[in-house]
């Protein structure tokens, strides 16, 4: 009798047990409703009570008094007290510092002494400011032609970027979607804006603007610009600021279209567990394994490579006063980024910058961050994006019906599966693998990105 009872016993705590664990999992796994969210919040200077918004639209022409070019020719022209390398090492240790010797004279001796060479370059898209929220918000706005309008169906698109990137991104992929281009029947009226406190955007006054406040402004710009709908794509944090649009403001968006593909759930991470060991049974082609797997691997991979993210999500201002005040430093925070993310073949290779990028593009891009003194405004992103408000929103578990497309560049991120995105996107349109380029992928692919993204948005209007 006694037996029976322990054996009762240990089958009611086992019973217990499961039924709990099973409680925690739905709970933890379950799609949440769409939060009501503020899309009128004032992030100005000032408590805003009296704020009335101006609504026009100014022309933007970027014009640098040659006082500050030369101001900056010299602090580069500085003697550098840089530290040798260790013998042996390229890169692995962070920017090496005999290369950024080389890049420091290349941008005092090259790049600047062709600056109106280079700011002409930047003002050859059209280019405005307006003001959303109580921000002064600098955006790039190519339309298409009138002659290009009677050949394609034209819609408008927002495109995001992210960290440490700019509009500077862009300016190749962006001619692409606004001209005639034989191989798609879609042409595109572009937005493509510098991010809250990045490149000649004002920087929010006060703490608490995240990813979710970022797609509210970018959101309101597009409604300021007269676009009640639009297409939205977007890498890096554009990704992320992409998703939390479509999900808070789905009506407003036509379709979201993705090159950094991730979903930070607890099911999404259960089933990434899943794939690492049973790859066959999600993924339907062994030539996809590698975007994937081996999950532990690619892990560490981005621990090793993320430092930057927990100085910049902790303590964004000890990092910014360092950089702002300090270009070669500027430099080698920002050149280090595009050093890892010129892929494999190449990070240890002191010429893979020049070869993925070009030297000129992310001079260009050092430069937007230069001179706007962005780099404590922009690190700053990262703490509003791990503190609880944000995390409370959940986002990530908030379903949304926006037709959506992924595609995964072989070097890029680790990215989520079909399997774990339909999660949360309910109507995915396109999943795309490319064996080829990373993280900057408008930069470094911008014919690949484009032609994903038309089929992309083929897929929403054809199927």
């Amino acid at each position: 009798m006694r037996c029976l009872v322990i054996f009762g016993l240990i089958v009611g705590i086992f019973a217990a047990i499961v039924g709990y664990a099973y409680l925690v999992f739905t709970d933890l796994t379950r799609p949440l409703p769409k939060p009501d969210y503020n899309d009128n919040t004032y992030w100005g200077p000032g408590d805003g009570k009296n704020y009335v918004p101006d609504t026009k639209i100014n022309e933007f022409k970027l014009n640098v008094p040659q006082a500050e070019i030369e101001d900056l020719r010299q602090q580069l022209n500085r003697t550098l007290k840089l530290t040798e390398p260790l013998d042996g090492i390229a890169f692995e240790y962070g920017f090496n510092t005999n290369a950024l010797e080389q890049y420091v004279e290349y941008w005092r001796e090259k790049y600047l002494t062709k600056w109106d060479e280079r700011q002409a370059f930047l003002n050859s898209l059209k280019q405005y400011t307006t003001e959303i929220q109580g921000l002064k918000i600098h955006f790039i706005h190519e339309r298409v032609s009138e002659e290009v309008a009677t050949k394609k169906h034209v819609y408008p698109l927002l495109l995001l970027h992210g960290w440490p990137g700019s509009v500077r991104e862009f300016y190749d992929f962006i001619p692409m979607l606004t001209k005639n281009q034989n191989i798609s029947d879609y042409a595109f009226d572009v937005i493509a804006p510098s991010l809250v406190g990045f490149g000649w955007s004002d920087a929010a006054t006060r703490v608490g603007f995240n990813a979710a406040e970022m797609a509210t402004v970018m959101r309101n710009l597009m409604l300021r610009l007269g676009h009640k709908q639009f297409f939205v794509q977007g890498g890096d944090w554009g990704s992320i600021i992409g998703s939390n649009l479509a999900t808070l403001y789905p009506e407003n968006v036509l379709g979201y279209h993705s090159n950094m593909c991730v979903l930070s759930t607890p099911l999404s991470f259960l089933k990434g567990i899943y794939t690492n060991y049973f790859p066959q049974k999600v993924l339907v082609s062994r030539m996809f394994y590698d975007h994937h797997v081996p999950m532990w691997d690619k892990y560490l991979d981005l621990l090793k490579e993320s430092g930057y993210f927990h100085i910049q999500a902790t303590k964004p201002d000890t990092i910014g006063a360092a950089l702002d005040t300090n270009p070669v430093g500027l430099a080698a925070y920002i050149l280090e980024k595009f050093q890892t993310c010129s892929g494999p073949s190449l990070k240890q290779d002191f010429g893979g910058i020049a070869t993925a990028f070009g030297l000129e593009a992310v001079l260009d891009n050092l430069m937007i961050y230069y001179l706007n003194n962005a780099a404590t405004t922009a690190a700053r992103f990262y703490a509003e994006n791990v503190s609880k408000p944000y995390r409370d929103l959940q986002l990530d578990r908030v379903q949304t019906p926006v037709p959506m497309g992924c595609v995964r560049f072989r070097f890029d991120l680790p990215a989520a599966s079909l399997w774990q995105l339909s999660d949360k996107y309910t109507n995915i349109k396109r999943n795309m693998y490319f064996q080829h380029g990373g993280h900057f992928a408008a930069m470094e692919m911008p014919s690949m990105l484009y032609n994903d993204f038309t089929a992309f948005v083929s897929n929403v209007y054809e199927e």
